[in-house]
């Protein structure tokens, strides 16, 4: 599967997306990445997962689907080149699929586009089974036999989750990003040099919506 360029008819139709979003990376709690600054061990390695309970592409209905990144960011986040495997949900038809890459390589625009500047090189794109769950605040995600994270979220003395609003990142997804830590995180994708295992380390949730009407 390739990322296509942008159909320019398709490209007005913009996106309205809703859902969660689960990440652990190989940062300390909090991950300085959120807010711009360099991360923990001078690089960053992470897996970012979109699960869309509603979401509609140029008309295309991509509800209940899931998207996950894996990224290698050599430096500082805002500086970009970086290296990414993208895993789109098996469930996905070729329509549905090519829609959510569309969307999230940047090539229809918006809030998506910005985040997708940050990359500089998509290594692969390839198809596979995801289970991206939060219950009770606890998030678990799973791709296949290449990743399996668990993380659970801080809360303050009233219970609440701790939130971190109004960084760098967390108004990319337009809401609050939850602050977490990782359980555990393996990663297994040794044929592109992405192999990690941490237990501890950062993790951040999200509940996310964005509505892009396109220009």
């Amino acid at each position: 599967m390739t990322l296509s360029q942008a159909d320019p008819a398709a490209t007005g139709a913009g996106y309205q997306l809703e859902g969660t979003l689960l990440e652990v990376c190989s940062c300390e709690t909090l991950c300085p990445c959120w807010i711009g600054e360099d991360p923990d061990q001078g690089t960053c390695q992470s897996v970012v997962a979109y699960n869309l309970t509603k979401g509609m592409i140029r008309g295309v209905d991509v509800s209940g689907l899931t998207l996950v990144g894996v990224v290698d960011i050599p430096g500082n986040i805002l500086e970009g080149n970086w290296r990414q495997i993208v895993y789109v949900d098996d469930r996905a038809d070729d329509e549905q699929a090519q829609a959510l890459l569309d969307a999230f390589a940047g090539n229809l625009g918006g809030p998506l586009a910005d985040l997708a500047q940050l990359i500089g090189e998509r290594v692969a794109v390839e198809r596979a089974s995801i289970s991206h769950q939060i219950v009770e605040g606890a998030g678990t995600l799973k791709v296949g036999d290449r990743i399996d994270c668990a993380m659970h979220p801080y809360r303050g003395p009233d219970g609440s989750i701790t939130t971190l609003n109004n960084s760098i990142f967390s108004t990319v997804p337009g809401s609050p990003a939850y602050v977490g830590k990782a359980d555990h995180q393996r990663i297994n994708i040794p044929e592109h040099g992405y192999e990690w295992s941490y237990e501890g380390k950062n993790a951040i949730q999200s509940d996310w919506k964005i509505d892009y009407a396109g220009e």
